[in-house]
């Protein structure tokens, strides 16, 4: 269904459903050297902030949770992803900040001690003048701190240096680079030609990534249907190049179908003693043809030999 918020929505989403796309993020960001084996952890998003009416205003952040490597080592990490300038962005930054920090406060005896979380974000557009980072001065009796806030722009970066980074996370969003562009690609047939050369590339480098099992498959239809979605918004007056993408991009999208199947799938993992449902769910998953064997073992618990040896008894 159409919202007000859909970039926000496709950035929740993507969030939320493929957790570990967002370290590559902040590797980029804050020159962190996460390998995608850390857990991700969700801190709550909405929060109250109190006004001087003595009022709560309800807030929702964009994103915000913890890492958690092998060592047990936590960093609370903040993203909020803007697809417009906007001058109130760091006053907001920072009262997410302050909450964040408040909630998981600790008081001892007469101290309290409150821990800011990394903060950084993403501009789907910018211009000149947007910085490529920002910094928060607080001055308080006790003396004066910053912190800086790292902003990552879409304009700078390019197909081949998303795939060298392995920023997949920030795919769907790639159509913002030639959004500037779109009213030459509905009238110029060679310049969208060069458009499309493009998304044909990611779709061949994500079904690479699935088939040499570096990315699981509903990983890759998330980010397929994502990019749809952004793109649908984003062209909405410009129907050549939201046809000629989205053809691209593999038209009508089952990611539902199979997402559906595969939390089922783990539901049913889950239970002991349902040999009977789990058998049907595997055959679910198998008939889709697309659905890795790895993510079948993922979503049902299965062994690869139990899951060939059902395949082979289909035909």
């Amino acid at each position: 269904m159409p919202t007000s918020t859909p970039y926000d929505d496709a950035f929740r989403t993507l969030l939320n459903d493929c957790k570990p796309l967002i370290l590559p993020v902040l590797n980029e960001a804050f020159g962190e050297h996460y390998t995608g084996t850390e857990h991700i952890e969700f801190l709550p998003n909405e929060h109250f902030l109190n006004q001087q009416d003595g009022n709560e205003e309800k807030r929702i952040t964009d994103s915000c949770f913890q890492v958690i490597d092998k060592a047990g080592t936590k960093k609370k990490y903040h993203v909020e992803s803007q697809s417009t300038p906007d001058s109130t962005i760091l006053v907001r930054i920072f009262e997410y900040d302050t909450q964040i920090a408040l909630d998981h406060g600790d008081v001892t005896e007469n101290t309290l001690t409150v821990i800011f979380p990394h903060s950084v974000v993403l501009f789907l557009r910018s211009t000149r003048k947007t910085p490529d980072e920002m910094t928060i001065r607080m001055i308080s009796p006790g003396g004066e701190l910053s912190y800086r806030i790292p902003v990552v722009k879409m304009q700078n970066y390019h197909l081949k240096e998303l795939f060298e980074k392995k920023l997949y996370f920030l795919l769907p969003f790639y159509i913002f680079t030639h959004e500037s562009r779109f009213r030459q690609y509905e009238q110029d047939a060679g310049q969208m030609e060069c458009l499309l050369a493009e998304y044909t590339e990611i779709q061949e480098h994500l079904e690479k990534l699935q088939e040499t099992g570096q990315m699981a498959y509903l990983t890759r239809q998330t980010i397929i249907d994502m990019t749809k979605r952004v793109l649908e918004h984003i062209a909405q007056h410009f129907h050549k190049v939201q046809e000629g993408v989205d053809s691209i991009m593999g038209g009508q999208i089952l990611e539902y179908e199979a997402k559906n199947i595969w939390k089922e799938g783990k539901r049913e993992g889950m239970r002991e003693g349902r040999n009977e449902g789990q058998s049907d769910l595997v055959k679910s998953l198998l008939s889709l043809g697309t659905v890795a064997v790895e993510d079948i073992q993922r979503a049902t618990g299965w062994t690869k030999e139990k899951i060939e040896s059902l395949r082979t008894a289909q035909g």
